[in-house]
């Protein structure tokens, strides 16, 4: 990663990343909301960027990444999906407080330090909320469809991001939708209605809007559904490089 670039400049960079995932550019209202500052900060950082060729901006125009910010942005999110599984795995942090930490130090590691983390870890593919740690000058990462995407006989392993609410958080947990874990979609009711999934082996029912704030990677096959079969596999290493 650019050791060069500030800790404002690479917040930036992923949320451009992040937001033209959804569309064709970032408007810089949206960036302003989606980093929580001023709309004027914005603007001077995207100069900024667009002097380095990271970026292209026109006024009135959204923002989009150059090839070389793209990689700069992935890379960014490498970084912090490391550190986050860092928090998690060896010091013991809840996999929701690990998003928060991460950003308070993640800027100051040389690479150096990061490659070595990755090692120590034994190389993790996903960090703990369930998303995928894109590889070493990867210059995009998979896309993860929302959980209610999926239909009836889809199996999938489970993602939830870290700036989830809390409250959700807890719901969720007590339903055993935790990242990692394997899920099989049994029912899908028509005009926005419920979800039937089989998780460890028992039903549960989620509604559409806390379904479409729960990310997803498809996996082929289906899940045991006899808790005497075996549970099915949480572990997020395992789930993401199956």
């Amino acid at each position: 990663m650019d050791p060069t670039l500030t800790r404002s400049e690479r917040e930036t960079l992923k949320a451009v990343y992040r937001l033209t995932r959804e569309r064709p550019e970032a408007q810089t209202g949206a960036l302003a909301d989606r980093l929580g500052v001023a709309p004027g900060t914005v603007t001077v950082t995207v100069k900024r960027l667009a002097d380095r060729s990271l970026v292209d901006h026109r006024p009135y125009h959204g923002v989009i990444l150059t090839a070389r910010g793209r990689r700069a942005a992935v890379a960014a999110i490498r970084r912090h999906r490391i550190v986050e599984r860092f928090l998690a795995d060896m010091l013991g942090y809840a996999w929701n407080e690990a998003d928060r930490l991460a950003l308070t130090f993640e800027h100051d590691l040389p690479q150096e330090v990061e490659d070595r983390i990755y090692l120590a870890l034994d190389r993790p593919g996903a960090c703990p909320h369930g998303f995928p740690i894109p590889a070493l000058e990867a210059v995009d990462i998979p896309a993860m469809p929302p959980l209610y995407a999926l239909e009836p006989g889809d199996v999938a392993t489970v993602a939830v991001p870290g700036s989830t609410d809390a409250d959700v958080v807890a719901f969720l947990d007590t339903m055993g939708l935790r990242p990692g874990v394997t899920v099989e979609v049994r029912e899908k009711h028509p005009f926005d209605g419920p979800l039937v999934l089989r998780v460890a082996g028992k039903d549960r029912t989620l509604g559409a809007t806390v379904a479409n704030q729960v990310f997803v990677r498809r996996l082929p096959g289906r899940v045991p559904t006899d808790p005497a079969a075996g549970a099915p596999a949480t572990g997020v290493e395992d789930a993401e490089s199956a």
